[in-house]
């Protein structure tokens, strides 16, 4: 089912509350990252992926590779919420011999396209799966997401290189521009700016919107593509909850008792 800007909204209150659970109950995770890219998420798995949770293999199916697979409680919790698996097992996530481990794994849960977290890896994988899609004939389309910071690997843009020499209009690449990598923001790691310009130097069609606008990444995940597309969405490190916004300490922290109360009424008025 095909959902509106409202109920995508709810679901991506939903998945931040199923992230919450997950992570105080597992207690580890990557709370910070897996808010920032919660709407984007909930956009493509709500209103623009052509997957089926009952028929998750099928030849044609559009593929979403998480290449920020430390973000994996974010996409177990969106592919539970929308029927891939029950949301029951969300409470085994990080368990010994869970299906649900700390980085997603395409032979033990429905709906992940790859093994990810080794960063530079998922964006060449994306490529391959767009050129496969070409060939095949069968009007898949591949999308991955990366983290910002994840843009300091050199395999990324030479995916990107070749991608623009194949004019892949099948392929679309988020990056979830949350200005965080690790325990410090990205520029003062290695300076990314300006990401549009770059991509558009190897052939991309570059949009620059906001990450939380459900309708904007919608428009940019469906409008007619005559290149590869990249959306630079600028997003907010532990979005939606005000006391981990735009703080590098909750890339890789759980929240404590009273935090996760806190924290679950925030979502809640979402």
């Amino acid at each position: 089912m095909v959902l509106n800007t409202q109920e995508i909204s709810d679901l991506a209150r939903e998945i931040r509350t199923q992230i919450l659970h997950t992570i105080k109950g597992a207690g580890m995770g990557h709370i910070g990252g897996d808010f920032s890219v919660t709407d984007i998420l909930a956009t493509l798995f709500g209103a623009v992926l052509n997957v089926d949770p009952k028929e998750p293999n099928k030849a044609d199916r559009d593929r979403l590779i998480l290449s920020k697979g430390h973000a994996a409680v974010a996409l177990y919790s969106t592919l539970a919420l929308r029927g891939f698996f029950p949301v029951e097992e969300l409470k085994t996530f990080a368990q010994p011999l869970s299906k649900l481990n700390g980085h997603p794994n395409r032979n033990k849960v429905p709906g992940v396209e790859s093994n990810t977290g080794p960063l530079g890896h998922g964006f060449p994988i994306a490529v391959g799966s767009a050129i496969g899609a070409q060939l095949a004939k069968n009007g898949s389309r591949s999308f991955v997401i990366m983290g910002d910071g994840e843009l300091q690997e050199g395999s990324n843009w030479e995916a990107a290189m070749f991608a623009g020499h194949r004019k892949l209009t099948n392929l679309i690449a988020v990056v979830d521009r949350n200005g965080f990598q690790q325990g410090s923001p990205t520029s003062k790691t290695n300076e990314l700016d300006p990401l549009d310009k770059k991509f558009e130097s190897f052939g991309w069609e570059a949009v620059v919107l906001d990450g939380h606008d459900y309708a904007a990444l919608h428009k940019a995940f469906t409008d007619p593509q005559t290149k590869p597309r990249v959306v630079i969405a600028q997003t907010t490190k532990g979005k939606g909850v005000d006391f981990m916004e735009g703080k590098a300490e909750w890339h890789h922290k759980v929240p404590s008792a009273e935090q996760y109360e806190a924290a679950l009424e925030q979502v809640s008025k979402q």
